[in-house]
């Protein structure tokens, strides 16, 4: 058996306090069952949070200061088969040593499809 996909999403605000992605609902994020793969809806959410995290710094290979993800708490609460994800990044607490961000991931109409709250640390 094999399994392709292709996630593609845009970032349409980032600022100091919150970054906000959209992600089309398309064949490359859907499971079996037509709906967005669930790694697919926390993939999504992870990388907004972690571009808040950042604060905007231009992402470089092995850069001191990346935000690793320590912890990921996801809260997988809808779906839906077309449309548009959008995750909305806020922090929790931001701090020097370890940022806690939390991403909702809202579809159709504003529906809840998912509660992600991630701990970041900069990376050596």
């Amino acid at each position: 058996m094999k399994i392709s996909g292709r996630i593609e999403f845009e970032l349409v605000e980032q600022g100091a306090d919150k970054v906000v992605g959209r992600m089309p609902v398309q064949a490359g994020v859907l499971n079996p069952f037509g709906t967005v793969h669930a790694g697919a809806t926390l993939w999504f959410a992870d990388v907004c949070a972690t571009v808040l995290a950042f604060g905007g710094a231009e992402v470089q290979e092995s850069q001191a200061g990346f935000p690793l993800a320590i912890n990921l708490n996801a809260q997988l609460l809808g779906n839906q088969r077309e449309g548009v994800f959008t995750a909305t990044a806020v922090y929790v607490k931001k701090g020097k040593r370890l940022s806690v961000v939390r991403t909702t991931v809202t579809g159709l109409d504003g529906r809840i499809i998912a509660e992600v709250t991630t701990s970041h640390v900069p990376a050596g």
